[in-house]
């Protein structure tokens, strides 16, 4: 464009008034974004009251009034945990009491373990029991939202993640209590002899990146349902009020949480250590025991409890069946040939990854800095590497790869030190310069990515990875009382790597240690499984990951009933690995063919990452999880009392309770300061700033030339 014609145009009236609207717009989004992110308001309409009159314990949201505040129902949760060898079934029962003189629908968002099959809910109200039904998830929410304008006392489980779920109880009347339990299928982590399941208590803290979007607007599946959280849904993520629970502002912690493990190992147990909460264990049969939390806990953190075998015990086979149609559903955990752990270590090179955002800020980020120095400082002469730091803006350390030599240790050692914890959580370009496509390295080359993972946008992520991996290896190392399991584990899987969770300083030295040994030593590549007759089977995840020394890999599959063995195959250095099952043998459990369905149904919305049609996956998806009775993206569990409660005259409030911040994060780096926020609202309130101001400019300048 020529010069004349550029003046031309900024002079243009329809363009300066452009310019003001857009930045009038950015302006007061992103001050609502700001606003709802301080006050995280769930209840509307509500009874207001100032903090004097309130009794000990209330929960609060803010009123419209200046100081004033509305109740909402309490909640306490009971969790129930059964093992029974490899195999978990858990019940969460969900306590409602509504302490307020109004009629309540209570709105909670929380998490479960990311491979949780969730197939069952139960709505108790006093001796009267209603049983969920599975349905497709837009006609459970009109069964739900019928039920509710009814009167009708309802619950509606929904999926927003397959770590994040909602819970939604309506017409929960002025001093009564509602209970909904749920229940869920899931498998026993084994990682070398440690044992261990793992049950999160808290969401994290979400970063929400992207531009504002109208709060009603059409999808490709129908008008989008807004959820109660902090947040405003965005471009980049579509559903972020629906995965932003309002966060507890005071110091009194909420939702507290009583739990019980019942360990039936299947073998004599050495130690039983629950790593990050006081327990009480007992035996109560012989080879069973109890572990039960010492008193209510608040629910801040992610529990895990491990376990070990006495010396010279041998676990049961790690295999198992589920009958079900004339197939045989089984569950077989995969450990890697024996290997030599000495030797030359084969030249590498490595891209270290650490996130240095706001939600890192205080122990997380210590520890993250603590592993990192470890890693690099156990780097060898042949190995190159290099470091990259994101919040806001990603950078590297170096230009390129460079060559793990004293200096250029001792300098990134130094760097990642002097590093601290501020700012939003944009891993799309730190992924952006790590990941280079390439499948022909001279070397094996290794990514390590440290961060809580707390970003809202995990597909847009997933989809990069699965793009621009090439034939490097992708390792996560989740950081912090409550990183995003499902992001984590994911991305790694994705990468064909591993996922090391690390939330105290004290395991840094342990956790790392065990990661070296998979990052020094060749994996298992190109696994796979087959059946009599040499055809594939069933097999989730699809397609396996490389398996690690020290690791045990989680398969489910399904073959016909007659089909006596399968064979396991795979590349390691030296050649061909070639080992035979027979399935025979397999330990009879309740609940293989749901672990199946759940990981069919993950592996089909993996497709969605390389580009998969989403109405094809849509209605596969919908074929496995319906008759399997399970939660998923595109199904929920809805229950309706048939009885009215609530009458006509009386008006339901809507309250969504608040979650607590997870134990260690420090809210002034998440929601404190313009700059902090853990959206990016500060950044539009400066640019839609400047773009008044630039607007008043040109049209000042426009009048004085016209």
């Amino acid at each position: 464009m020529k010069q004349g014609e550029k003046q031309a145009t900024i002079r243009d009236p329809g363009n300066i008034l452009c310019v003001l609207y857009v930045g009038l717009v950015m302006v007061l989004t992103a001050a609502a974004v700001l606003y709802d992110a301080r006050t995280a308001s769930g209840s509307e309409g509500a009874e207001e009251m100032v903090p004097e009159e309130v009794r000990q314990g209330e929960l609060l949201f803010a009123g419209a009034g200046q100081g004033t505040y509305t109740a909402a129902p309490h909640l306490s949760q009971d969790v129930e945990i059964y093992v029974s060898g490899l195999v978990v079934r858990s019940n969460v029962r969900q306590r409602f009491v509504n302490d307020t003189d109004q009629w309540q629908e209570a709105i909670y968002v929380f998490p479960l373990p990311d491979e949780a099959a969730v197939d069952q809910l139960t709505m108790h109200i006093g001796e009267r029991v209603i049983v969920g039904d599975i349905k497709e998830k837009r006609e459970a929410r009109r069964t739900y939202e019928q039920a509710k304008r009814d009167g009708k006392k309802s619950s509606l489980l929904s999926q927003e993640r397959p770590n994040i779920f909602t819970v939604a109880v309506a017409n929960i009347g002025p001093g009564e209590e509602v209970e909904v339990e749920i229940a869920y299928q899931d498998v026993v982590r084994l990682d070398g002899d440690v044992f261990s399941l793992r049950f999160p208590m808290v969401v994290g803290t979400r970063y929400i990146p992207g531009c504002p979007l109208p709060e009603e607007r059409e999808t490709g599946t129908g008008l989008s349902f807004t959820g109660t959280g902090w947040s405003q849904e965005t471009d980049q993520v579509e559903d972020a009020s629906r995965i932003t629970p309002p966060v507890n502002s005071g110091t009194q912690k909420l939702n507290p949480v009583r739990l019980m493990v019942e360990l039936a190992a299947g073998f004599p147990v050495a130690e039983i250590e629950s790593l990050y909460h006081g327990v009480s264990v007992r035996e109560v049969r012989e080879k069973v025991h109890e572990i039960r939390f010492t008193g209510e806990v608040a629910a801040d953190r992610d529990f895990v409890l491990e376990w070990t075998a006495e010396k010279q015990q041998t676990p049961h086979a790690a295999l198992f069946s589920e009958s079900r149609d004339k197939e045989n559903y089984l569950l077989l955990m995969l450990t890697p040939p024996e290997a030599a752990l000495h030797g030359e270590v084969p030249p590498r090179e490595l891209v270290f990854i650490l996130d240095t955002s706001g939600s890192m800020a205080g122990s997380s980020i210590v520890q993250a800095q603590k592993a990192l120095v470890l890693a690099i400082s156990r780097l060898h002469k042949q190995d190159r590497f290099n470091v990259i730091e994101f919040n806001s803006k990603a950078r590297r350390l170096f230009p390129a790869a460079v060559a793990a030599d004293s200096e250029h240790r001792k300098r990134a050692i130094g760097f990642v030190e002097s590093l601290t914890a501020n700012g939003g959580t944009e891993i799309a370009p730190a992924l952006q310069l790590a990941l280079d496509g390439r499948t022909d390295h001279d070397r094996i080359r290794q990514i390590v990515f440290l961060t809580d993972g707390c970003v809202g946008n995990e597909a847009q992520l997933l989809a990069q990875i699965h793009a621009g991996l090439g034939s490097s290896r992708l390792f996560t190392v989740g950081i912090g009382s409550a990183p995003n399991s499902y992001f984590m584990n994911r991305a790694a899987a994705m990468g064909r790597g591993s996922f090391t969770y690390i939330a105290k300083v004290d395991e840094v030295q342990e956790k790392m240690e065990k990661l070296f040994v998979k990052l020094e030593y060749p994996a298992v590549t190109d696994i796979r499984i087959t059946d009599g007759d040499g055809s594939g089977a069933a097999v989730h995840p699809d397609p396996l990951p490389d398996l690690y020394q020290g690791e045990v890999l989680s398969v489910a599959l399904r073959v016909p009933e007659n089909i006596k063995s399968v064979q396991v195959s795979g590349r390691k250095a030296g050649g061909l690995w070639q080992e035979r099952v027979g399935l025979t043998t397999a330990a009879v459990r309740p609940g293989i063919a749901t672990l199946w369905a759940r990981r069919r149904i993950r592996s089909l919305m993996d497709t969605l990452n390389g580009g998969a049609d989403k109405e094809d996956v849509r209605q596969k998806v919908l074929e496995i999880a319906l008759p399997h009775h399970l939660v998923s993206r595109y199904t929920s569990l809805v229950a309706v009392e048939q009885q009215v409660s609530r009458p006509e005259r009386e008006k339901l409030q809507q309250s969504a309770l608040k979650s607590n911040l997870p134990k260690g994060w420090q809210k002034n780096k998440i929601f404190g300061g313009t700059a902090r926020t853990a959206t990016p609202a500060a950044m539009h309130i400066l640019l839609g700033l400047f773009l008044l101001l630039l607007s008043f400019l040109l049209s000042g300048r426009a009048k004085g030339q016209g």
